[in-house]
Parts: structure tokens; C-alpha cells; sequence
């Protein structure tokens, strides 16, 4: 259907499109990020040095309980780093560029493909570990198959998806015994806790190597930027260099070793400087939201977006996963979709095309990369052997991305345009 045709449709009947667009997920500005910016203007530090950097970084460190914070342009160079900072630890000898060549490397499945993509920057090559329910992050069942599988696989890259933390104990505890390092992409997990009863068991502080984002719909944001933390001042030290085109101490430009131009701005910093400082006035809106969908949705065939009890998401988007008996016939391709509206059910696609035509932003759970046609020849393992009898119960995160959808979830949203939005879901299942 298109965005008029939803409108006129009798389900809809009376809920009117929003004047303003409610977003899934956009920066919120407070003031003091002005007051930053602008002082580096005034004190012309505009560049990749300056107090903002300095004191994000160390806000960063401080917040998450690590010795070192190092600012970088996106999370995507913040995990490039740590991959780097892995693969040479794992061959020391090993080349710029194919630093990872001839070695897989174990990732988490339901991810955005900038957690994996670096992998491939250095020449690995990513296996994929499927989902769990319980957490739609990597099954640790899973990856303890992947390694009877692989054995010789010394790298695993995890992602903390939508905010929820993954079962890291059991995850580390598993690398551990395999003699494998452990990168945690927390790009969208900044502030959530392993353990909700403590400060600590931070995301972002687990394994060895950890990456964060303040890109413009995450937690806290500088518009972009990303940050690389760690409890090892070499490391620190190493990614310092890289980022800054491994210039060597000397008078001269002096390069030695490849680098990149992966340093934040002073402009950047300021404005994620002034957004840390409400980190938890964010978290508490999120999990307001969350709260606000799960009981005004209770009574609907879904769920939404799982954790563990003895978790402490920082809920940065609230996700809704369909019941399969409520499901109307649904089919995507590589760009497109159809579907077939049917009488007490609906689909993703459905409930996201009546969400647009009302002037409210929502998305499809993340599709998983061993459907991706980029990654689609690459290993992919699940928590058991499947077969053609049992591959849609086994293939959990091709089954989430088939049902679910991240619904509206910006911290300005007020709770009457949230009403709204429940009101738009609730009508897809007349």
C-alpha cells in the first residue's frame, strides 16, 4: 500500500499523522554541548587535539571503570583498532592490511556489517555465530560448537545488540578455555550492565579490546566519533599512533608502520562531551519507552526485545518480535517487499509502512550478515545441526529479522505521540 491509501484505510480511522516527525532514534542536545563547541572555536582548537578531546576520553574511562580512553572519527575505527591490536597479538609477524590472512575469526550474526567489515580490512575472514533468544545476541551454545568446528580460531568479535547486554560471562569464560581473544563492540551498548545491581560489569569493559560509538542516533552522540578503551597503556599508546598516520616522534614526518586518519575532531568531542554528561537521563527516557510499549502491548500476540533479569540494558531501541500464529504472508527480496494484509495479523513490513504513512520512523531488526550478500558464501554456525526439517527453529536470528522490528524509540518522544504509535501497531492487528 502506499502512504495514502494506509491513511484512508477504516483500521486507521481517526488517529491522525504526526505534525513533527517522531524518529526511531535522534540526538538530544542539552545546552552544554553548545557551550564546548564553542569554546574551541574561540580558543581556535578545532583539530585532533584539544580539552574536549581530553575530557571525553576521560569521562569515557572514568564512566566505564578503565584505565584508557582513546577518541577516534567513528566506531567503525575504534573497532578496526581493536581488530588490528588483536591480529597482532595473535601473529606478530603478520602484514599491514592482511594482518588477519589465512585466519577466521568468529562474529556475532544479527549485527550492522561495520562490526565485521574491519575484520576484512586485515584479511580475515568472518564465520558467522548465530542468535539466541534470550538476549537476540551470539548464542554462547553456538560459538562453543563454532569451536569444536574450528579449533584453530583465536579471534571473536561480539556485538551488544539494541542496547541489551550479551551473556558475557559464559562468552568470556568460553574464549578463555579456547585461547581466544575477545573484541566487544558496545557501539550500542554504552551504559548497559552486564550486572544491574552494580557499576560494575560495564559493556565496553569486558575481553580484551572494546569499541564504542557516538554516532547521531546512539545514547550519547557528538553528531559521529567512536572511542577505543582498554586497560593496557600500550595498547593505548599503539592506537594514539595509528590513528594519527603512525607518525614517528621526529621533527620531520618519520612513518615507519601504516596508519590512519582515525582521530576525533575537538568540535566532535565537545559535543559528545556535553552529551555524556546526561548519559543516565537518556538511559532513564529509553527504559520509560521500553516500559511504555511492553504494557500497552501486553495483550497483543508479540513480545518485545529481551534481556536478562540480572541485566541492565540502557534500552536504546525498543524492538517488537511478532507472534508466528499472527503473522500475515510476508516476502522480501534483495531491495523490495510484499506483503498480504489478513485479518488479525500483520508483519514487519506492514506495521513499518503504516508507522511512515503516519509520519513516525521505525526498522527492521537488523538482518543477519550470512544472509547478506556480501557475506552469504562465509561460515555460519548455529547452536545445532540443522536440516531442512528444522532450519527455520535453528536459524534464530534469520527467524527474528523475519518477525521483528525496531519500533519508534527517540528520547523526545512524549507519552501521548507514544500513545499514538501503540495506537498504529494495535490497528495492524484488526
Amino acid at each position: 500500500m502506499n502512504r495514502n491509501d494506509i491513511v484512508k484505510d477504516p483500521r486507521f480511522a481517526g488517529i491522525e499523522p504526526f505534525e513533527n516527525k517522531v524518529w526511531l532514534s535522534s540526538p538530544t542536545m542539552h545546552g552544554e554541548e553548545l557551550s564546548f563547541v564553542e569554546e574551541a572555536i574561540r580558543s581556535n582548537w578545532v583539530s585532533t587535539i584539544g580539552n574536549n578531546i581530553d575530557q571525553l576520553e576521560a569521562m569515557t574511562a572514568e564512566y566505564l571503570g578503565v584505565e584508557h580512553a582513546v577518541a577516534l572519527s567513528c566506531g567503525t575505527a575504534a573497532l578496526h583498532m581493536c581488530v588490528k591490536l588483536a591480529a597482532e597479538r595473535i601473529d606478530p609477524d603478520a602484514k599491514p592490511g592482511n594482518s588477519l590472512m589465512g585466519h577466521k575469526v568468529f562474529c556475532s550474526d544479527m549485527t550492522f556489517d561495520a562490526s565485521v567489515n574491519p575484520i576484512v580490512y586485515e584479511g580475515g575472514e568472518p564465520v558467522f555465530i548465530d542468535t539466541e533468544r534470550r538476549t537476540w545476541n551470539m548464542d554462547p551454545a553456538a560459538l562453543e560448537r563454532a569451536f569444536a568446528l574450528y579449533p584453530d580460531v583465536r579471534l571473536v568479535v561480539l556485538t551488544h545488540l539494541y542496547g541489551v547486554p550479551a551473556r558475557m560471562d559464559e562468552i568470556a569464560e568460553i574464549c578463555r578455555r579456547h585461547g581466544a581473544l575477545l573484541i566487544e563492540d558496545a557501539a550500542e551498548a554504552l551504559g548497559a550492565r552486564c550486572d544491574g545491581k552494580n557499576e560494575s560489569g560495564m559493556c565496553g569493559s569486558f575481553g580484551g579490546y572494546h569499541a564504542l560509538s557516538f554516532n547521531g542516533n546512539k545514547i550519547v552522540t557528538g553528531s559521529s566519533g567512536g572511542m577505543f578503551v582498554t586497560n593496557c597503556s600500550k595498547d593505548a599508546d599503539k592506537v594514539r599512533k595509528w590513528s594519527t598516520q603512525s607518525r614517528e616522534d621526529a621533527p620531520w614526518y618519520q612513518h615507519e608502520e601504516l596508519g590512519y586518519n582515525y582521530r576525533m575532531s575537538n568540535l566532535i568531542a565537545g559535543i559528545a562531551r556535553g552529551n555524556m554528561l546526561h548519559i543516565s537521563e537518556h538511559i532513564a527516557q529509553k527504559k520509560a519507552i521500553y516500559e511504555r510499549y511492553r504494557e500497552r502491548l501486553k495483550d497483543l500476540p508479540v513480545t518485545m526485545n529481551p534481556f536478562e533479569p540480572n541485566s541492565a540494558p540502557n534500552f536504546w531501541l525498543s524492538c517488537l518480535l511478532i507472534d508466528e500464529e499472527a503473522m500475515c504472508r510476508q516476502v522480501r527480496g534483495k531491495t523490495d517487499y510484499l506483503y498480504e494484509s489478513e485479518p488479525k495479523k500483520t508483519c514487519p513490513m506492514e506495521i513499518l509502512d503504516a508507522l511512515s504513512a503516519f509520519n513516525a520512523e521505525g526498522r527492521p531488526v537488523w538482518k543477519p550478515m550470512h544472509m547478506q550478500p556480501l557475506y552469504r558464501r562465509n561460515g555460519f554456525v548455529t547452536r545445532e545441526e540443522s536440516g531442512e526439517e528444522n532450519a527455520q527453529a535453528i536459524d534464530v536470528g534469520a527467524d527474528i529479522f523475519r518477525r521483528g522490528l525496531c519500533l519508534p524509540s527517540d528520547n523526545k518522544m512524549t507519552a501521548e505521540q507514544q500513545e499514538r504509535v501503540v495506537e498504529i501497531v494495535r490497528r495492524c492487528f484488526l
